[in-house]
């Protein structure tokens, strides 16, 4: 893999390499042999593409959309009615268990009341040993729930205890998940899979508690179906309930810092566990010091400990780990249950962090030996809307957090990483300034702990898509207020980062924790390869505030280029000439033109300066596929796709380029109104010239963002992003006309904001009436 000028990405990144093009000469024979099958795939995805509903709350992201199931009216309604809920979002099918395979056995699927006499959500409450995994791949959710009930303020956000098998028993439970910055309650029926009358899926050890295979069937919701669920980490997980950013660390290579990385995140209700690696030959087996390999512990008190020896007096780094068995299996070295160690304690300490010698799976060690013991440590840093007062506490404190959402579009803001660099800039920035130190960091350095999670890929996979390989790299800026947003190309050609992710992988969230000095940064999250697309959610949490926002444009009108608005040269002169006499030719008694009178003056001055919009090659294709469509698929979205579109300015077009220049809103120009119109053509025309290199009648849509500056436009990568899912064809290019489009659409809309607008506030205000009649009209 090629290297980028300034530095380079780790050689070990995953990436999917880009197809090639087919030969020449079977071109036309592939291109029909491809539609074919991807009308057939077409066919057989769609009904599946729209009849896909996983959540109450439609979408995704910071905002709600559409329609929510609401437990308590839905369960008053059940109860009104006499009748057991039934899920109309997750039916109790074959879909909602698999999406590549058939059942290979006969599932049934039953209410907890049909499969033992007196069900309960819970039994003696909620421990590690109701979760018994069943026939699905999804031990890492397993582990991810066990360590869940440790914590019973954040198990019961998860699995909230209005509910239950008692007098209000309906059929339905709710659950709540956290989702790309949102927490999402997911209401299911108890409907649940069983072969034989047996749970099939996740269950528990006591035949007739339901609350873990009822939060499996929701998380499953959640995803599209159980199916969705195989594979996948604990980390993944453990976001998921906690809403937290995930640390992995390998205790042969920790850093110099751990025990204060640890201690911090205890501070602030971290999540903390530990393991051994297994023996493969013997399950669970013990070590001479009594620790379990392959086994998890959870890490609950981390402290330094005031310690009091014959020769001197100081703080020892002490760790209180738990055996979840919550038995006599416990570490037996220093520091252990009655260990001689203990007299060296103040007995005030000893009360202070809680000490007791039981035989109850919880014990303490210190750093040193933990370190020598253990071989991985799992952190997960709680998002801050996860803290409830009871988490807290009075000696807790928070994580700041700052977060955006974005998206990888093809050819405008998918760039691809630093291998790619003439479009790595096009990805999008994120600005983020640090101002204040650790309190205690002897270097005057800030603790920032970066998160990039993709979106939606679990739910996706009924529909092919996996996770894509994702990184992000970070810069210093030493003088911000004088650097352009978003930063150009040649910034990045000659600065280093000053921190980046260890390497690009395909996980769904990708993290690294570093220690910055005060000062601002620039953060730019990217897909290992160009032009690949995604949602995204990128995350910053710091011990103090952080102050983050978009490295972006403001939306607005800027200067027209010079070389589009210079005088026009003696040929164009002639062709403006020749308008005008058309003009006055075809325009009635009333000296106005419609659209289609537009079309045909447009049409006619520019007949020799339009951009061909295919090759010869690309035309006999074309022409075969319309053809073929014309027979088959007359009258249908898909045969409109294919349809033969005439040379010149579309219908369209010019119907918006009258729209535009229309004050009295009687669908036609007069002579003036045309000629400023033609103004705005010419330039528009110049700019895709310039722009259109190679004279394909196609730019690029990394090119837009240039293209519409020298046309006199600014935007940021949101109005960038939508306006390529409009007006972009699936390989990311953008035509003549769609361009056009484009141009006339996006001044009509910023004449109409600006007429509304006449302080520059940034603000404008319109009666219901006003907005349908101008974005209709537009």
């Amino acid at each position: 893999m090629g290297q980028g000028r300034g530095e380079d990405f780790d050689e070990d990144a995953e990436g999917v390499p880009l197809q090639g093009d087919a030969g020449n000469g079977a071109a036309l024979r592939d291109g029909l042999d491809v539609f074919i099958r991807r009308a057939t795939d077409i066919k057989r995805v769609l009904p599946s593409i729209f009849n896909l509903k996983v959540l109450g709350e439609r979408g995704s992201g910071l905002r709600a959309r559409g329609s929510v199931q609401d437990f308590n009216a839905l369960r008053d309604q059940c109860l009104a009615e006499g009748t057991l809920f039934e899920d109309p979002e997750f039916p109790a099918q074959d879909s909602s268990l698999f999406f590549s395979k058939s059942p290979n056995k006969p599932f049934e699927w039953r209410r907890p009341m049909e499969i033992v006499e007196d069900p309960q959500l819970f039994v003696e409450g909620a421990s590690r040993f109701d979760v018994q995994q069943g026939e699905l791949g999804d031990c890492w959710l397993l582990a991810a729930v066990a360590n869940l009930t440790l914590s019973s303020a954040l198990f019961y956000k998860i699995v909230p205890d209005d509910q239950g098998f008692g007098s209000k028993y309906a059929g339905i439970f709710h659950f709540r998940f956290w989702q790309y910055g949102r927490w999402v309650d997911v209401v299911i029926d108890d409907r649940l899979p069983t072969c034989y009358g047996k749970l099939v899926f996740l269950h528990s050890s006591q035949h007739n508690e339901f609350w873990s295979a009822l939060l499996e069937k929701a998380y499953a919701k959640l995803h599209g179906s159980y199916e969705a669920l195989k594979g996948g980490t604990t980390c993944e997980a453990m976001e998921d309930f906690t809403g937290g950013v995930t640390e992995m660390y390998e205790l042969n290579q920790a850093p110099p810092n751990l025990f204060k990385i640890m201690l911090k995140g205890y501070e602030r209700s971290s999540l903390m566990g530990c393991s051994i690696e297994p023996d493969p030959n013997v399950l669970e087996a013990q070590t001479p010091q009594g620790l379990v390999k392959g086994h998890a512990y959870s890490i609950t008190k981390v402290k330094l400990v005031d310690i009091q020896t014959p020769g001197r007096t100081g703080k020892i780094p002490l760790i209180r780990l738990r055996n979840p068995w919550g038995n006599e299996a416990e570490w037996n070295g220093p520091w252990s249950d009655k260990s001689p160690e203990w007299r060296f304690i103040p007995e005030s300490e000893k009360e202070e962090i809680g000490l007791t010698f039981d035989d109850d799976g919880e014990f303490w060690m210190s750093y040193k030996d933990f370190e020598e013991h253990f071989h991985r440590l799992e952190i997960c840093n709680l998002n801050p809307d996860s803290l409830t007062e009871e988490i807290l506490g009075s000696d807790k404190r928070k994580w700041e957090m700052s977060m955006f959402e974005g998206e990888w579009v093809r050819g405008v803001t998918a760039g691809g990483c630093r291998n790619f660099l003439e479009t790595f800039w096009h990805n999008p920035q994120y600005r983020i300034t640090l101002n204040d130190p650790d309190e205690d960091d002897e270097d005057n350095k800030c603790t920032v702990i970066v998160a990039l999670m993709q979106k939606n890929r679990r739910s996706q996979r009924r529909m092919g898509v996996e996770v894509l390989t994702i990184g992000f790299a970070m810069y210093h800026l030493p003088d911000p207020d004088n650097l352009p947003k978003p930063l150009p190309l040649d910034f990045f050609k000659y600065n280093q980062s000053v921190a980046r992710s260890p390497s690009f992988i395909n996980l769904r969230e990708v993290s690294c924790r570093f220690k910055l000095p005060p000062g601002t940064y620039c953060i730019v999250p990217s897909t290992f390869e160009a032009n690949e697309e995604g949602e995204f959610i990128l995350r910053v949490f710091s011990e103090n505030k952080n102050n983050m926002e978009e490295n972006d444009e403001e939306v607005g009108i800027g200067e027209i280029d010079d070389r589009v608005k210079n005088e026009p040269e003696p040929e164009e002169q002639k062709t403006e000439d020749k308008a005008k006499e058309f003009f006055l030719k075809i325009a009635g008694e009333d000296l106005e033109i419609d659209w289609k009178e537009l079309q045909d003056i447009l049409d006619y001055a520019m007949r020799n300066e339009m951009p061909r919009a295919s090759s010869e090659q690309d035309s006999i294709i074309t022409t075969v596929l319309s053809l073929f469509c014309g027979v088959v698929c007359r009258d249908t979205p898909l045969g409109q796709m294919f349809e033969t579109k005439r040379e010149g300015f579309s219908k369209d077009v010019c119907r918006s380029m009258v729209a535009l220049m229309d004050v009295d809103r009687t669908g036609k120009l007069g002579y003036e109104e045309f000629r400023a119109l033609w103004t705005d053509v010419r330039h528009w025309k110049n700019v895709f010239k310039m722009y259109d290199k190679d004279g394909s009648g196609y730019l690029s849509a990394f090119e837009l963002r240039q293209a519409l500056n020298s046309a006199g436009y600014r935007l940021n990568n949101h109005i960038l992003n939508i306006l390529v899912h409009r007006y972009g064809t699936k390989t990311g290019t953008i035509s003549f006309d769609d361009f056009m489009m484009c141009a006339v659409k996006l001044k009509a809309m910023i004449d109409m904001f600006k007429e509304k607008d006449p302080d520059n506030s940034n603000r404008a205000e319109f009666t219901m009436e006003e907005w349908v009649e101008k974005t209709l009209y537009a």
